[in-house]
């Protein structure tokens, strides 16, 4: 009787951890499934309809224009340039996609979060100061110095940053887990927020006097993603 229970706590337990372990974009049943706007004739597959497949061309899976720098002329010195499931409308149901960031001498691309997805960072040009923050209690900062080549993984959710410290523009390309990442900029929803929170609340959450948590809340919270 004992073994028997054991055995199905094993299991119960094997099964939570695949569950876990697939926590993210859900693998595709069909070799394509190319987004469109358009429902008629098509199948409802990850958050878009699907093209018939009869349908699918070689540009359904393309993207041109990556080598173009992005405008980095903004309050924070950066410009991200997504190549997700709304600009390659084949990568629905693959579970990836990718950016491109551009980097003003000391710009920065502000702490913020993946909540769908790993991201991996291989730097171009430049030197950048990128990190990640690990989850309460710890709140641990795991911290690096990359340089042309070098390359460094966020894990999925945590709050995660780069600071291009170097007198020159700064380039890299990041690879995300997800068709979908979703970006979340930390200051930009905590203060920025439509609409936005009560600052008495914030006030005692961060531990700052309510006029300073007022006018951060007045302040353009500029969206570099």
């Amino acid at each position: 009787m004992k073994q028997g229970v054991s055995f199905l706590v094993n299991i119960a337990l094997l099964a939570l951890a695949s569950s876990l372990a697939y926590a993210s974009d859900p693998s595709p049943l069909q070799d394509t499934c190319v987004a469109i706007a358009e429902p008629k004739n098509a199948v409802f597959v990850n958050g878009k309809f699907c093209k018939n497949p009869n349908l699918t061309v070689a540009e359904d899976f393309f993207y041109s224009g990556l080598d173009k720098p992005g405008n980095t002329s903004n309050p924070v010195g950066s410009a991200v340039t997504p190549v997700n499931v709304a600009q390659i409308e084949g990568l629905n149901t693959l579970g990836i996609s990718a950016v491109r960031i551009d980097y003003a001498p000391y710009g920065q691309n502000p702490p913020h979060t993946h909540p769908r997805a790993t991201e991996i960072l291989t730097v171009l040009e430049g030197t950048l100061l990128v990190g990640f923050v690990t989850s309460n209690p710890e709140n641990r900062l795991f911290s690096k110095v990359l340089n042309k080549g070098d390359v460094f993984v966020f894990p999925i959710g945590l709050i995660h940053f780069q600071f291009n410290i170097g007198h020159t523009n700064a380039v890299a390309i990041a690879g995300l887990s997800s068709q979908n990442p979703g970006v979340i900029t930390i200051a930009n929803a905590v203060f920025g927020s439509d609409p936005a929170i009560d600052p008495a609340f914030l006030a005692r959450a961060f531990q700052l006097e309510k006029n300073v948590v007022e006018y951060l809340q007045s302040r353009f919270w500029y969206p570099n993603n």
